[in-house]
């Protein structure tokens, strides 16, 4: 498969930056009908060239906030992917979907592809809302989804990088305006919050499946790494986990089928040198697949979602 069948691929040569200026309008309904762009063959112009896209196309570049992975700042508001092991699969998620502001569009520059493997796998989350069994879409629409986090000094990632300061009074003032509740433990911080399973795309007006709840799920974790971590900190003390909006577990089994949903809407295709994937955060997940050789994918993000 040469590109994702979500995706409507745009080929063309010279400064993308022409193309969109161009083809704006029509490269805009395009991610909105496909849910995602792959231009193609284009001359990105490296981080410079590829926030200057994003301003083309979406406005300017989001700072990234609040981070749940590991990942360094390339120039300004463009980021590397998710610094995880090589040999490690990220699962399909939509992009700050744990919080109560996150991007609409994101933008994926492939500076230099993977040997093997490496694709950011695509799905469909309104695909996704429709195959999971109505009784567990309808438990979740009903108790919502509770994301807990905790932030220390040998687990998670320290409050001090995912808040982007040292006093914790900000901390909580950031907390308050996104919805979160903060508890200072004394292994660091600890924050909680309900956020909806199910939202409304602000384009098609349908419903979509947009969450974190299998990502940060204890059960994605390796087996190994799963028992590690719950003998060393217990399961209040997991750098992330997700439960019922009243704060009762997720059975496995019933995260077992949302992944399974994501797997049969999902596909996937071979990243070129200097593609750039343009995805509508709430139409279409994402992932990462395991990989060997170099890959570097550069990232940026636009539209917050509650731009007026």
């Amino acid at each position: 498969m040469t590109a994702p069948t979500l995706a409507e691929v745009v080929e063309g040569d010279g400064p993308v930056l022409d193309r969109l200026r161009r083809d704006r309008a029509a490269i805009r309904d395009l991610l909105h009908a496909k849910g995602a762009v792959l231009l193609r063959g284009f001359d990105i112009g490296g981080p410079d060239g590829l926030a200057d896209a994003v301003r083309a196309l979406s406005g300017e570049p989001l700072t990234y906030t609040e981070q749940s992975s590991p990942r360094s700042v390339i120039k300004g508001n463009v980021y590397t992917s998710t610094e995880y092991p090589r040999a490690a699969e990220i699962p399909l998620h939509n992009e700050m979907s744990y919080q109560a502001v996150w991007p609409l569009t994101l933008f994926f520059h492939c500076v230099e592809p993977p040997l093997t493997q490496g694709a950011t796998p695509l799905a469909s989350v309104r695909a996704v809302y429709e195959t999971v069994d109505p009784d567990v879409r309808a438990e979740f629409e009903r108790r919502k989804w509770m994301v807990v986090r905790n932030y220390g000094e040998d687990v998670g990632l320290r409050w001090t990088t995912v808040f982007g300061t040292e006093s914790r009074t900000e901390v909580e003032r950031q907390c308050a305006a996104g919805g979160i509740t903060p508890e200072w433990t004394d292994e660091g911080l600890r924050t909680t919050a309900v956020r909806d399973a199910v939202h409304t795309h602000p384009v098609t007006g349908l419903p979509v499946w947009f969450n974190h709840i299998v990502l940060f799920h204890e059960s994605s974790l390796p087996d190994d790494v799963r028992e590690g971590l719950l003998d060393l900190y217990g399961q209040e003390g997991l750098p992330n986990n997700t439960y019922y909006g009243d704060n009762t577990p997720i059975p496995d089994d019933v995260v077992a089928h949302l992944r399974a949903c994501f797997r049969t809407a999902s596909t996937r295709f071979d990243y070129q040198r200097d593609d750039l994937l343009v995805v509508d955060n709430m139409s279409v997940a994402h992932g990462r697949e395991p990989f060997t050789g170099p890959r570097k994918i550069a990232v940026a993000m636009a539209e917050p979602s509650n731009a007026t």
